[in-house]
């Protein structure tokens, strides 16, 4: 057994198919399949469900894959506190997102680059729940989302709120004049005013649902996406307005946009920056995590 064999089998999983996993590994479909069959020989065990394409594992490749991710992600971090004893802090990060948050993603890198300038950063855009897993199958390297505090405890993930800004409601005053003011609207007050939301898998979304169900306040959905671009582009147009976390969205790109908050009561999850627990986490995740709490404590 080698790292390159364990390398293979968590691309595999992460890819879901030979080809794109071969391709992820830099080497040809046989040897990749020739790799993992060696290794299921020596092992002695069935790992792979195969039939003319890739069926997922077996109870037993589950198990190996457990193993497998967490020495990838310790070899890697070796790899990485190698290259950044020679060369200082630098390498790819992978960062999993929930697509609204209570802050702006690239303002956060921005300030981190300005920092740590040889840092690249890979980002996937994941459900709430989502982010939890692939933080816990290394998958990522940081999660920016919504949790529940006392579970990344349990877990013992390092986690640094981001202290949520409460709600608000996003439009275009030349469509929604009714809405401009200061004080905070209630929920009452967008009873018959279409909404652009995230779509029903997220977790922002359901926390929004259920408290217009408890206000016995019917939404007016005009549309819904997974896509905070297309949200964006629906209430420049006037389509309808966004509820959003205060802080996701940066007012240089919405400078014809308006806002007010919401009266509603918070998440029960808090958003927050996690990455795993002290000696777990890859050297890089780490200096990126403290550097993130300095910039935190200074804002």
């Amino acid at each position: 057994m080698d790292i390159k064999q364990l390398t293979y089998l968590v691309n595999l999983e992460r890819e879901r198919h030979f080809g794109r996993a071969a391709e992820a590994s830099f080497v040809s479909q046989p040897t990749l399949s020739m790799r993992l069959k060696n290794l299921e020989r020596e092992l002695g065990l069935s790992l792979i469900n195969r039939s003319n394409n890739f069926d997922g594992f077996t109870a037993e490749g589950e198990r190996v894959l457990s193993w497998a991710r967490e020495i990838v992600s310790v070899y890697q971090g070796l790899k990485l506190e190698v290259e950044s004893l020679k060369h200082g802090v630098n390498g790819t990060l992978r960062i999993g997102v929930v697509p609204q948050c209570s802050i702006s993603l690239p303002l956060m890198l921005k300030a981190i680059g300005d920092r740590y300038p040889q840092l690249d950063y890979r980002v996937a855009v994941l459900s709430a729940d989502q982010l939890l897993e692939a933080l816990n199958s290394h998958t990522v390297d940081v999660g920016i989302g919504f949790f529940e505090l006392a579970t990344l405890r349990e877990l013992h993930f390092q986690a640094e709120p981001l202290h949520d800004r409460n709600v608000e409601v996003v439009f275009h005053p030349r469509y929604f004049p009714q809405l401009c003011g200061d004080k905070p609207l209630s929920l009452a007050a967008l009873s018959e005013v279409p909404l652009c939301l995230a779509d029903q898998t997220r977790y922002f979304r359901r926390y929004l649902d259920a408290h217009f169900r408890e206000a016995e306040v019917r939404m007016r959905v005009i549309l819904e996406t997974t896509s905070v671009f297309q949200l964006l582009q629906s209430t420049q147009v006037g389509l309808g307005c966004l509820i959003s976390p205060c802080g996701h969205l940066l007012p240089e790109m919405t400078p014809d946009l308006q806002s007010r908050p919401l009266d509603i009561a918070p998440m029960s999850r808090e958003a927050a920056v996690v990455i795993a627990e002290p000696g777990r986490a890859t050297p890089l995740s780490q200096h990126f995590f403290d550097e993130v709490r300095r910039w935190l404590s200074e804002r």
